[in-house]
């Protein structure tokens, strides 16, 4: 992959996509900097190095150009953050922009309006694409959040560079070599966690997993379908049922392979989806009629605690129960307490998704964990296996 070692940075205007679909409130202030904060180092370099920034980015989905998903309400958290005014444009192509981009000194940055403003960026117009690369001398991808979609400026855009002026940001490279290496070259025994509400949107990842672990665990809504294909009654609990066939071929699948597929042994049961629903804790293949599976129970989360703790490399995605209800948060939160002492003991932990990182952060675990993800689809992507567009197109 084609990194920022390979380019010159001076005197150079770096054009690059970051990822600032950040959180507002209903103020417009922003609830979430994780993201700004991750794209800081590549657009300091860039500066340090004697260039100047012009940062693109999109926020929300706009059908039209409604203002609440301009990027000028992030404009002073960004400035904030990299320590410099930031200066900002309500636009992101034409005559505007142009001035804008040409009165830019080194050591200074632009952020330009969200790209989604215009339907071609998801269309990946080459023509967008071409005007967007007009107004850098350098094209460098930081945004990983959005590397699966071959849109304008992730992918196409990179087309009208040459491979010695485009780059992956130092995010980008940090998030692929961290993926890479719990992937392919992580220490023994390998441990994936993989929680989530269905089978159906981490089958890809589920596949790709059995040929890279020793441990799968897997935890969530999508446990129940295993369960089920098992033979067990799961009362009312979310089931896949025309993925049932499915579970039990990824289950054989794991025996022959030698891979240790851990389900629940027990779960916090309530009758109802509902924080104060009333709760009990069940076995696992003893669900009652009318009740539902919420989280994991206390057996299954000493069991999960053994497994992740004597692991040298976990992979985390998707929360082991309902984790926006606090009475079903524990079996989420203890995993992650979990891969937290395991990390101090010497383990490599990568945790990525919205609740797992959540998590994490919850529980002040921040700066145990070897690396958390910034992507959601993007990192998906790669746990199954694929290449990203918005990868590929900075190798060609």
């Amino acid at each position: 992959m084609n990194t920022l070692n390979n380019i010159d940075l001076k005197d150079k205007k770096a054009l690059i996509r970051v990822d600032f679909n950040v959180p507002l409130n209903d103020k417009y202030e922003v609830t979430d900097p994780t993201r700004i904060q991750a794209a800081k180092p590549t657009i300091q370099e860039v500066l340090d190095a004697g260039g100047s920034a012009i940062l693109m980015s999109h926020l929300g989905r706009p059908k039209d150009k409604e203002d609440k998903f301009s990027l000028r309400h992030i404009v002073g958290t960004v400035s904030k953050i990299l320590g410099k005014e930031v200066k900002f444009v309500d636009d992101c192509i034409g005559e505007k922009v142009q001035k804008a981009v040409a009165d830019l000194k080194p050591g200074e940055v632009l952020l330009l309006e969200n790209l989604r403003y215009y339907p071609q960026e998801k269309k990946g117009d080459p023509a967008f694409a071409k005007e967007l690369s007009k107004l850098g001398d350098i094209y460098i991808n930081d945004a990983f959040g959005t590397a699966h979609r071959a849109h304008a400026s992730t992918a196409v855009i990179a087309q009208y560079f040459d491979k010695h002026h485009k780059a992956a940001g130092r995010l980008l490279e940090r998030e692929v070599t961290s993926i890479q290496k719990a992937l392919d070259t992580g220490a023994k025994p390998v441990t994936a966690i993989i929680g989530g509400a269905k089978v159906s949107s981490k089958i890809g990842v589920i596949e790709n997993l059995l040929n890279k672990v020793d441990n799968l665990i897997i935890v969530g809504g999508m446990a129940f379908t295993f369960i089920k294909a098992k033979g067990n009654n799961i009362g009312d609990s979310i089931v896949e049922d025309d993925k049932l066939d499915l579970a039990k071929k990824i289950m054989k699948k794991a025996k022959e392979s030698g891979v240790n597929l851990i389900l629940p042994l027990d779960f916090l049961i309530a009758d109802r989806f509902s924080n104060d629903a009333q709760t009990k804790v069940v076995a696992a293949n003893a669900i009652p009629d009318a009740w539902q599976g919420l989280d994991i129970g206390p057996e299954t989360q000493k069991m999960l605690e053994n497994v992740i703790e004597n692991s040298k490399t976990i992979i985390w995605n998707g929360p082991a129960g309902v984790f926006e209800f606090e009475n079903f948060a524990k079996g989420t939160e203890n995993i992650g307490l979990s891969i937290g002492k395991a990390s101090e003991k010497g383990a490599y932990s990568l945790v990525g998704g919205g609740d797992s990182v959540a998590a994490v952060k919850k529980l002040g675990l921040t700066d145990k964990i070897s690396y958390i993800s910034t992507g959601g689809g993007a990192l998906l992507e790669m746990l199954e296996g694929k290449e990203l567009p918005g990868i590929a197109a900075l190798n060609d």
